[in-house]
């Protein structure tokens, strides 16, 4: 066949496609278990990231569960839990068997949440942990698909991230207020709930805030029945006087009733 001609031409354009389609296909299909199993640890790092627990075992610490009607609901298979985290935008959009993570261990309880939003370019995503009341920050882990390189990427640094620790979600009357990112700077007659906005990354900023506040909020529910737990954990562990006996009560009584001395000099 001559190598100059047309129909040469196109016989080997499409045997070229097709080897190449079917060695690609190949790879992809071979290395998708591998890449599944570094999307999964992937995200247990950012959870034990957003808990400062990086030197710990996500299996070992972690109960995965979901949030079923308001219920927790532990999971024995992470997997379960992680794969709601695939899909950003169903996660965002999601009202029901929301992903969850306890962490416990010697005695301390956290919780994360994930959260995922619009920042200027693109997905923006997160994971918020709190503490045992459901309302204090330990930590936060936030990423991005596209945004500014120092700008709006500053979110995913940790010299960011580390401003959202001791925040409180919930204000004075008890109203769940996330914490927002505000431009010219925290303020401090509300400093418990806000911290600067990124220079220059405005719009970012502005999703980071309605991520928090639309993520968190689904949690509400949840979250205000660890405020109560704590709270009656709180009023048991206060210590009881012990009643006094008679005679101690008679000895106080006359202590009580003693009239000072004028001393003189």
């Amino acid at each position: 066949m001559n190598k100059n001609s047309n129909a040469y031409i196109i016989i080997y354009t499409v045997v070229m496609v097709v080897i190449v389609a079917t060695l690609l296909t190949f790879a992809a299909t071979s290395l998708k278990e591998r890449q599944d199993a570094n999307a999964e640890n992937e995200k247990k790092m950012a959870v034990m990231t957003a808990l400062g627990k990086q030197g710990e075992s996500f299996d070992e610490t972690i109960t995965p569960a979901l949030l079923i009607d308001g219920v927790l609901t532990p999971q024995s298979d992470a997997k379960v839990v992680l794969d709601k985290l695939a899909d950003l935008k169903t996660m965002a959009s999601a009202e029901n068997d929301l992903p969850l993570f306890k962490y416990e261990r010697e005695g301390e309880t956290l919780y994360v949440v994930p959260v995922a939003g619009k920042g200027l370019w693109g997905d923006i995503w997160g994971y918020v942990a709190l503490q045992a009341d459901g309302d204090t920050i330990a930590g936060v882990v936030f990423d991005h698909k596209g945004e500014t390189p120092g700008l709006g990427a500053e979110i995913a640094t940790a010299e960011h991230q580390k401003h959202y620790v001791g925040k409180k979600i919930y204000d004075a009357e008890n109203r769940l207020v996330a914490v927002t990112l505000r431009k010219g700077g925290a303020r401090q007659d509300n400093i418990e709930h806000e911290v600067d906005a990124i220079t220059g990354g405005t719009k970012t900023s502005d999703g980071v805030s309605a991520m928090l506040q639309s993520g968190l909020s689904k949690y509400d529910g949840f979250l205000r029945s660890l405020a109560m737990q704590t709270a009656d954990d709180t009023e048991l562990n206060d210590p009881i006087a012990e009643p006094m006996s008679d005679d101690a009560a008679a000895e106080a009584g006359t202590e009580a009733n003693v009239e000072p001395q004028n001393i003189e000099e």
